[in-house]
């Protein structure tokens, strides 16, 4: 793992001062060195997995005990081609809706949002759903939603937007899966489910960013799906210093330029001092 230098025409940001001489304590060489890459990029994206909600209470749906490890997932075209398959589908998100509704943005999210402010991030690419990264104060087009958002539904055909409190309220009554008031199509919440197309206007944007950054953060994610996973890849191939935070190894740690597994939010907390 080769070391991250910080030129000093960059050190404007503080991060290493803030925590050398303000946070009273031991000295952490992981920490420093992710302090230090930070501050001597100029151009840094921020891709976050489940692995940073999971500390605001989402459950996760990939890992070992997570949520498709007990229920398979329902296939796009299932959903399309079965009409029990889309009351399912909607049976499973309203069984989920406390923990999305109750879900707040957690250390991790906030230190996320302290870099944006700062300028240090331009954009942050997500696999998340939850909406976590906006209600921590970032704007709409800096957050990069590669798998949708499922804090609120759209029409598949014509893409009107549905609010998800009626839409309960209605499916519970009968559990009709709900229909376009305006074309008739099928209303799902804005998510990309297996076999569904990946979405091609975040998809350009997020290869954009990537090949514009100099310093890539993977934080909390698992780096095991496919086409999202392949952004850091891609950005190391064009140059720029990739740095993995998460709790377990994945398979693009070999490449990395520093990993470091540990909590997201006491970790990237620490580095940018928001508590």
């Amino acid at each position: 793992m080769r070391a991250l230098t910080t030129p000093a025409s960059h050190a404007g940001l503080g991060v290493l001062q803030h925590i050398c001489q303000t946070r009273g304590m031991p000295f952490d060489r992981e920490i420093a060195d992710l302090a230090r890459a930070i501050d001597g990029s100029r151009r840094a994206v921020v891709f976050t997995g489940a692995g940073i909600s999971t500390e605001s209470g989402i459950p996760d749906f990939r890992s070992p005990g997570g949520i498709w490890t007990r229920m398979a997932p329902i296939d796009f075209s299932d959903f399309l081609a079965s009409e029990e398959a889309r009351r399912e589908t909607w049976r499973r998100r309203f069984a989920m809706e406390e923990a999305f509704r109750e879900a707040r943005p957690n250390r991790g999210h906030r230190a996320v949002a302290e870099l944006v402010s700062r300028g240090k991030v331009g954009v942050v690419i997500t696999q998340n759903i939850d909406g976590l990264h906006q209600a921590s104060g970032i704007a709409d087009d800096q957050v990069i939603e590669l798998h949708g958002n499922t804090t609120y539904a759209h029409c598949l055909d014509c893409k009107a937007r549905y609010e998800l409190a009626p839409l309960r309220i209605s499916f519970e009554r009968d559990e009709t899966a709900p229909v376009c008031d305006e074309c008739g199509g099928f209303v799902k919440t804005a998510t990309i489910s297996f076999g569904q197309a990946m979405p091609e206007e975040p998809m350009r944007r997020a290869e954009i960013e990537t090949l514009a950054a100099d310093l890539f953060i993977v934080a909390g994610s698992s780096l095991v799906v496919y086409p999202a996973a392949a952004f850091p890849e891609l950005a190391k191939q064009n140059g720029a210093s990739l740095v993995i935070i998460n709790r377990e190894a994945t398979g693009l740690d070999p490449i990395a330029d520093l990993v470091l597994n540990r909590a997201l939010g006491e970790t990237l907390g620490a580095v940018v001092g928001v508590d």
